[in-house]
């Protein structure tokens, strides 16, 4: 959305080279039309398919003036005032006749005469114009400008269709305006019709639609992944204090205003042994706040070109904030922040970047990093402050197992009432959650092999048959747990 009365203001003021990056040009031809309606001035457009041409009357005298350089001519010599909209002229930038023309507007006595607008959907200047620029971002739409046009497009469907009405359940059309926030309303329209053009209504499989289209719009990078199934709480055994932790939090995170005195959560470290379950907390963490996931993928992130890996991790968080409210999942972060001295400055600027991130953050985006190795962390990132608490993901008490047992066959349809979960705990003793599965997993395939049922003795035999990673890396476990005992808040 674009502020007619900011506009005039800047142009008052002098500003002699404004910069608008947007898809919507005629509403900002139509902001543009009440500005110069107020400031009593010639409005010129000018693209490289139409020409020269003004906009606030007929004026026969309009020079031809298809070439770059003859709009810049008439533009340095034209004695009224003026506003010029230039359209997609950035590219015509590259050659040193034209930015000296549009140095010598801007400079000196152009500056009191003349206010050029370059308008396009990226637009990059020349080093010597750079300085000399201003830009400006466009207002995006708020929540009632929102509503009112998928009011509109819903009004438009039902002329387009014989008068039939669309159906809107209301819930989901609060979910579905709060993923069309922080789009430009071209954008947000262009979901909005999708939508309401899929079937004629706006409901609760609507939501999830627009959390893709959203996402399909600003995460074009790679690096960051939507994670469309998240879990729930109650799909994870243990992990009580976590789920209390998260819970607290939960209304503070996704209210627009937080109560006064209580910050909004900004994240969590979560620390343990591989297979324990910390990726499905990560994930869970999301399902509990209610809000998307995404995931950073750290491999996708590097690139061989100087400069890119920064660009993509900027871009990659940008697209965070955007998505917010949500929760960033960094798993294995370790991997993706250990420093080096090998590769040019490469991991300590995307350190220093993401450390940046964390601290300046506006935007509802919490941030959830998984790790294995605390070793290979730099200890600037794991400062107090930089997350709101440190948990470690331990193996599954006796307790915990017999949950893990119960969930894994109720998923894989195995009553676990048929099952001695008590002797099936004691037999796991030393199993993370992950090989517990895959040993229900291998007795299954023994039962389908065998043409029998799955039984207790089945799920024994399997278990058995497998040594888990605490028994293969029986020192590095003692010692990682031994390190988390005092320095860690205990997740179950």
């Amino acid at each position: 959305m674009f502020d007619p009365h900011d506009l005039a203001v800047r142009i008052r003021a002098g500003t002699p080279l404004l910069l608008v990056e947007t898809q919507e040009e005629g509403l900002l031809l139509d902001s543009f039309r009440h500005v110069v309606a107020e400031l009593f001035r010639p409005l010129w457009r000018w693209s490289i398919t139409q020409g020269l041409s003004r906009l606030d009357l007929d004026d026969p005298a309009v020079p031809m003036a298809n070439d770059s350089s003859v709009v810049l001519q008439a533009m340095r010599d034209e004695a009224q005032r003026g506003v010029w909209l230039l359209f997609d002229f950035s590219p015509y930038l590259r050659y040193a006749m034209n930015v000296r023309l549009l140095r010598e507007i801007v400079l000196g006595q152009g500056a009191a005469r003349q206010c050029v607008v370059l308008i396009g959907s990226k637009i990059e200047l020349p080093p010597e114009l750079e300085p000399l620029a201003t830009r400006y971002v466009m207002r995006l739409p708020d929540e009632a400008e929102l509503a009112k046009m998928l009011r509109e497009e819903a009004f438009a469907y039902s002329r387009e269709n014989g008068g039939r009405r669309v159906e809107v359940d209301a819930a989901s059309q609060r979910a579905v305006l709060r993923y069309l926030r922080g789009l430009s309303l071209v954008d947000a329209r262009r979901i909005a019709r999708e939508l309401i053009y899929a079937d004629g209504l706006i409901g609760p499989a609507d939501v999830a639609r627009a959390q893709q289209s959203r996402f399909d719009l600003l995460g074009r990078s790679g690096v960051v992944n939507l994670v469309p199934d998240t879990a729930q709480m109650d799909q994870i055994a243990g992990l009580a204090r976590l789920k209390r932790w998260i819970e607290q939090r939960r209304a503070v995170f996704t209210s627009d205003t937080p109560p006064p005195g209580l910050d909004r959560p900004r994240g969590l470290l979560l620390l343990g042994v591989q297979g324990a379950g910390k990726s499905l907390a990560a994930k869970a963490t999301a399902g509990g706040f209610g809000v998307p996931l995404l995931r950073l993928d750290f491999g996708a992130l590097y690139n061989k070109f100087h400069g890119e890996t920064e660009r993509n991790l900027r871009d990659a968080l940008a697209t965070a904030d955007a998505m917010a409210p949500c929760v960033l999942w960094c798993d294995e972060i370790e991997k993706g922040l250990a420093t080096s001295d090998s590769d040019d400055g490469v991991s300590r600027r995307v350190l220093g970047t993401v450390l940046t991130w964390m601290n300046e953050r506006k935007a509802a985006v919490f941030l959830v990093a998984t790790a294995n190795d605390i070793s290979r962390l730099p200890p600037e990132f794991l400062r107090k402050g930089r997350f709101d608490e440190v948990f470690f993901v331990d193996l599954p008490t006796p307790e915990v197992r017999q949950e893990v047992f119960r969930i894994h066959l109720a998923r894989r349809t195995q009553a676990p009432k048929g099952f001695d979960l008590v002797a099936l705990s004691r037999a796991s003793d030393g199993f993370s959650g992950a090989e517990i599965e895959q040993a229900i997993v291998s007795a299954l395939y023994d039962a389908h092999a065998a043409q029998t049922r799955l039984d207790t003795a089945g799920i024994v035999a399997a278990l058995a048959q497998t040594r888990p990673l605490s028994v293969l890396m029986a020192e590095e476990i003692q010692h990682l747990r031994a390190w988390a005992q005092e320095r860690c808040v205990p997740a179950d």
